[in-house]
């Protein structure tokens, strides 16, 4: 038997003038006689979408236990995959809840602890410290097999200094993520930073100096077109068409960063905004999405976080009709008025997460789509933000994790079961079983029946 099928390392990439472009997974990087082919075994990804503030939590929480899940409200836009979402109800942040003499400061502690379960130190100062939050874990493990090992991202620029919560060093309410106790670790929100960084640097991330490179660079795929026409020719139909797919992503993503930057410099001084980010909110968080989607289906890292605020977030969300603060809207204290438009600001980001879902469920990974090997985490440090409630979190998953989620359903734990507990179970569907997380005192088991 002649076998005539070309076999691509999982780990391909096109180089040319300095530039490396990683490739999606192929059909002919299967080997030959290894799984069938376009049966590329699956791979394990992990993402974290934040949302600042909280949530108006009886829009979000079904009617009703443990059951089939329900769509809510604030969770209509991903109705389309309802039978891809675990919704867990009566997860708590205990360490996010102020200890005695500690007063203010939910908003940093809510970030601080979210994904660590462990109580933040009190301080304005550089002695901050919390725990190895759980995306960090995932990353040590999934991240061998990646260029990168885990990318963190917001839609807000890190420029605040000081004290962001009363007590609390900014540092807290700005990230999600530390690699260890006492090193946090920034998260990006310039598209032009992350694009270079997943596809090729410039050796800053100074926007002056990336504008001017950019002057004298053609297109990143100008770079490598005669070794993607060779490699073309050497794929089988449907591995051109993936090709092809994939490459007109990477070219529309940096077209449109392109534009975003042609925009803030009509409209905006340069010093007032960094160049890359789009003008508005809807537009920024999209690209933001995109990116992670061909992060992923190039396999550039299997770990991304990802907030769509940080915590006291002020932004206001005028092309929704809310002109108002999200932070101050999250303090509504019980004003109707208010509370219709912070019904519009959580429906808004549910309906950007719903349009990443969307992205991943139509972009083909192996046999399937990223939705199904992904698993993502939806939701908040916080539940009622009037209150500062730690208790009762908004969680939702979805995505497939490579099979290993059950869909569909709504899980109601007992009381004030820590969110470390889901964690844990998180990570054994990743991959990554560990014995324990910051506060945790066991699994929740009911991620697949």
């Amino acid at each position: 038997m002649i076998v005539t099928r070309k076999h691509l390392p999982r780990r391909t990439f096109l180089r040319g003038l300095g530039v490396t472009l990683a490739l999606p997974m192929l059909d002919s990087m299967v080997p030959a006689f290894g799984l069938r082919a376009g049966a590329a075994q699956p791979v394990r990804r992990l993402g974290v979408v934040y949302v600042p503030n909280g949530m108006f939590m009886p829009n979000w929480t079904p009617p009703g236990g443990s059951g089939a899940l329900a769509v809510t409200e604030t969770l209509r836009p991903l109705a389309a995959h309802r039978g891809r979402m675990l919704m867990v109800s009566g997860l708590c942040a205990e360490e996010g809840i102020a200890r005695p003499g500690e007063g203010a400061g939910d908003h940093a502690r809510a970030a601080g602890a979210f994904l660590t379960g462990v109580h933040p130190k009190k301080t304005e100062g550089h002695d901050i410290r919390a725990g190895v939050s759980m995306d960090q874990i995932a990353a040590r493990v999934l991240g061998q097999e990646t260029q990168l090992a885990s990318l963190e991202l917001s839609l807000e620029s890190a420029d605040r200094a000081g004290s962001c919560d009363p007590g609390y060093s900014c540092v807290y309410a700005n990230t999600l993520c530390w690699s260890s106790p006492t090193t946090p670790l920034p998260m990006a929100s310039d598209p032009r930073a992350v694009f270079e960084r997943l596809f090729g640097s410039g050796g800053t991330t100074d926007p002056a100096a990336w504008l001017a490179a950019r002057r004298h660079d053609r297109s990143l795929l100008d770079m490598v077109t005669a070794k993607v026409a060779r490699l073309r020719n050497e794929l089988g139909p449907r591995d051109q068409v993936k090709l092809d797919e994939y490459l007109d992503a990477v070219r529309d993503v940096e077209r449109r960063i392109q534009m975003a930057e042609r925009q803030t410099a009509r409209e905006l001084p340069a010093m007032d905004q960094p160049a890359g980010v789009p003008d508005s909110f809807e537009a920024h968080a999209k690209l933001m999405f995109d990116l992670q989607v061909l992060a992923w289906q190039a396999d550039l890292t299997r770990v991304i976080t990802f907030m769509l605020g940080h915590e006291t977030s002020n932004r206001a969300y005028p092309e929704i009709g809310v002109p108002d603060a999200h932070h101050a809207l999250s303090h509504h204290g019980g004003d109707e008025a208010l509370i219709e438009k912070l019904k519009k600001v959580d429906r808004h980001l549910t309906e950007m997460f719903a349009y990443y879902v969307d992205r991943l469920a139509s972009t083909p990974d192996g046999e399937g789509t990223l939705l199904d090997s992904a698993l993502v985490l939806y939701g908040s440090g916080l539940s009622d933000g009037n209150r500062h409630n730690h208790h009762d979190l908004p969680t939702v998953l979805v995505g497939g994790a490579g099979g290993r989620l059950t869909g569909g359903r709504h899980v109601q734990v007992a009381e004030d079961t820590p969110n470390t507990n889901l964690f844990l179970a998180m990570l054994d569907k990743l991959g990554v079983p560990i014995e324990t997380l910051g506060d945790s005192t066991g699994r929740v088991n009911a991620l697949s029946v």
